[in-house]
């Protein structure tokens, strides 16, 4: 009996090195793929492929390196970069809920942009510039500095750069160290919260420090902001929002990111009392992941936030998250992808206790929540279904149908003018959308763009703004010069 026992015991110590040596070989072999996958591509990096989140790089997309213009005399500077583009949009905007009055607009609305950056010769100082002319005609309305901001510098930094500082990852890429200070046109992580609104006519802006160890292609990365957002000023040179303050670090680990790619980030914002406006201090500690699910075809990204802190006499407690699904069928020749959505983020439960509960959206976009540009990060809560195609090698399309609720009935719809029913009577439905959008590239440097949106009113909407739909549709060209 005991030799029985003996025996399996054995056998059983025996199956269980067995499988853990099976088990190691297999993620040895992993690792040595997916090791190999990035020192195909060069770079840890990989893109996210939920809706609307690829990052503007930098430099900008519409920038490009002297050596690159096919002048043979330029061939050798590589240490100059340059960039000039130019896009129009017509509107057509019928019952826009985000004015006060009803009826048809039309606007021309016109953005031009310049960039030069100095890198490289000059190491460890760098520079860059980027001038933005943003323009609206032929509008009912007064202007207003989502569509208007004449002549103004939305770049100009100098930076100290150390190329190998931390060393290099384990596929070759140096760890930098950045740091950089002045004016600043940057985005994080999915956009929603730091976004310069590439929509939008105008832009995001920032003015202080930004500091990054690492880069894009490296395994870790790690950026650090203290900045000043930019108050736009239609005509005049834009200056910091008073007393205001950002504050962030945020974390890119890429060493899996043929799974996942994390990204930890801590943010904060501080408002100094003056001018009858409270002091308030928002910190909001999130995560984002976001990846493939291998050669299944799904994608996922995902995110979550929790926001604590001060406003006036207030306690700041609210939270927001967001997760996207999607799943693209590769072997049909328009690459469909279908994805299925889901936002919220806080809003205020009751105005008249000590507890402030509406989510702090930061610096965001505005438009991917909706295609009227209608819902902001914050007292939303929205299902959303998208199909993604592309009939050919230069035509995009992408449709989708939006549910919006108000996260909290009591608290205000931001976008409608901080419309608010304080009792809650008029409910939380705000409405549902339909929109679809076609992208034609002409050639390397141009790009066509038609859209179409159609919002039906909740019963929120139509109590408080009296709206039963509207019609929003619109043609866009842009066109780079280099």
């Amino acid at each position: 009996m005991k030799k029985t026992l003996s025996t399996r015991t054995l056998d059983q110590r025996f199956l269980t090195q067995a499988l853990g040596l099976l088990l190691l070989t297999a993620t040895a072999a992993f690792a040595a793929e997916v090791e190999s996958k990035k020192l195909t591509r060069g770079t840890y990096y990989q893109n996210p492929l939920s809706y609307s989140t690829t990052r503007d790089p930098d430099p900008p997309k519409y920038v490009r390196n002297v050596s690159e213009l096919g002048v043979d005399s330029l061939l050798n500077v590589k240490w100059l970069d340059v960039g000039l583009d130019y896009r129009f949009r017509y509107e057509y905007r019928d019952n826009d809920l985000r004015r006060a009055q009803k009826g048809v607009d039309q606007p021309l609305l016109h953005r031009t942009r310049a960039y030069i950056g100095i890198k490289d010769i000059l190491d460890p100082f760098r520079f860059a510039f980027e001038m933005q002319d943003s323009r609206r005609e032929n509008s009912h309305y007064a202007r207003d500095n989502r569509d208007v901001n004449e002549f103004e510098i939305i770049r100009a930094y100098v930076e100290l750069y150390f190329k190998d500082l931390f060393g290099h990852d384990a596929i070759g890429n140096a760890r930098p160290l950045s740091i950089r200070y002045g004016i600043h046109n940057f985005e994080f992580l999915d956009r929603r919260l730091i976004g310069n609104n590439q929509w939008r006519n105008t832009a995001n802006a920032f003015q202080g420090f930004h500091a990054s160890l690492g880069q894009e292609s490296s395994d870790w990365q790690l950026d650090l902001l203290a900045v000043q957002p930019l108050n736009r000023l239609l005509y005049q040179m834009d200056r910091p929002v008073e007393q205001q303050w950002m504050y962030a670090a945020i974390g890119h680990l890429r060493q899996w990111s043929d799974i996942i790619t994390l990204e930890p980030y801590y943010l904060a914002l501080h408002q100094s009392a003056y001018r009858g406006v409270a002091e308030r201090m928002v910190h909001n500690p999130g995560l984002r992941g976001y990846g493939i699910i291998g050669a299944t075809g799904f994608d996922y990204d995902a995110s979550m936030n929790y926001q604590f802190g001060q406003n006036g006499t207030s306690k700041v407690r609210a939270y927001a998250g967001t997760v996207e699904v999607g799943y693209t069928l590769s072997s049909n020749p328009w690459k469909p992808r279908v994805s299925l959505f889901y936002g919220y983020a806080g809003g205020d439960r009751n105005p008249n206790d000590s507890t402030d509960n509406r989510f702090e959206r930061f610096f965001g976009f505005g438009r991917p929540w909706s295609a009227n540009d209608y819902i902001v990060f914050e007292n939303i809560s929205t299902p959303k279904v998208r199909v993604e195609l592309k009939p050919r090698h230069n035509l995009r399309v992408d449709f989708g149908y939006s549910y919006y609720w108000l996260a909290s009935g009591t608290d205000r719809f931001n976008a409608a003018n901080n419309a608010r029913d304080r009792t809650g009577a008029s409910g939380n439905f705000l409405g549902q959308e339909f929109d679809i959008r076609a992208r034609y590239t002409w050639d390397a440097k141009t790009e066509f763009t038609i859209g179409y949106s159609y919002f039906a009113a909740g019963g929120f909407v139509e109590r408080q703004l009296q709206r039963p739909s509207t019609n929003f549709a619109y043609f866009e060209f842009s066109h780079r010069f280099f």
